[in-house]
């Protein structure tokens, strides 16, 4: 399913800005440079691989995304990398790939365990024997969202020297279940009102996540909690997945 943010193509013109390369960013390029064949699912505008290629990566690079106007951000930088547009149902992987990622906390955009299921058997399939796949989710015994409130907005400036202001509200009842709904709301000169999306993001404990990675004949090989690879722990901000074909 396509979140309609990164479908609306203004929006997602501004992806990069709202949000910057960092520490996990960093985490995974680390990962990248070790890798001569890489698939990057739910890659966005396609900014780690775009970055991986300027360092001079010389392997395969694909970018897989159900977004559009996403892809038409990472086919404008960068033409010489693999540019997919759909989700894991769209091709057939043979072990392909040393290594596979799913970043920026795309694996909580899978919100029905069929989905779930359907993206690792098909990482798997992708995965050459000894290859890795690496993903994170945020730590649901930490509640991050609690922190989404409509104090905390985000200034930005988009390409023609605009300013965009951002900002978030989760709905009162959040989590249902495993489920935070929540709106993003973008507010600048080129709207005459603000713009207003709903999203919803699934929040998976490590053992859940384990439970759904055996059954798709995955095991995990470390755990973090941190992008410095701390431990995982009940107030560790992110789950740090790094498994292999078991």
């Amino acid at each position: 399913m396509v979140d309609h943010v990164f479908a609306d193509l203004s929006l997602a013109a501004l992806y990069d800005r709202l949000n910057p390369w960092g520490p996990g960013d960093d985490f995974y390029l680390g990962l990248l440079r070790e890798a001569g064949s890489v698939l990057d699912i739910g890659c966005g505008t396609g900014q780690l691989l775009r970055r991986a290629r300027a360092e001079g990566h010389r392997g395969r690079l694909m970018g897989l995304d159900p977004a559009a106007a996403m892809l038409v951000q990472a086919r404008r930088a960068r033409p010489d990398i693999e540019w997919v547009l759909g989700d894991v149902r769209v091709r057939r992987w043979q072990q392909d790939f040393d290594l596979v990622v799913m970043t920026g906390h795309a694996f909580q955009e899978l919100l029905t365990d069929d989905a779930i299921r359907t993206c690792l058997h098909a990482a798997r399939s992708a995965l050459r024997d000894g290859g890795r796949f690496v993903f994170e989710t945020r730590n649901p015994a930490a509640r991050p969202w609690e922190r989404w409130t409509p104090d905390r907005v985000y200034e930005i400036t988009a390409a023609d020297g605009t300013p965009v202001r951002v900002w978030h509200e989760v709905r009162p009842d959040a989590p249902v279940r495993d489920r935070v709904h929540f709106t993003e709301t973008y507010a600048g000169p080129h709207w005459p009102v603000p713009r207003v999306h709903h999203s919803v993001l699934r929040f998976l404990d490590a053992g859940t996540l384990e439970g759904f990675l055996t059954e798709a004949g995955l095991a995990v090989a470390e755990q973090y909690g941190d992008w410095e690879r701390g431990p995982l722990t009940p107030s560790s901000p992110e789950i740090i997945t790094v498994a292999r074909r078991a």
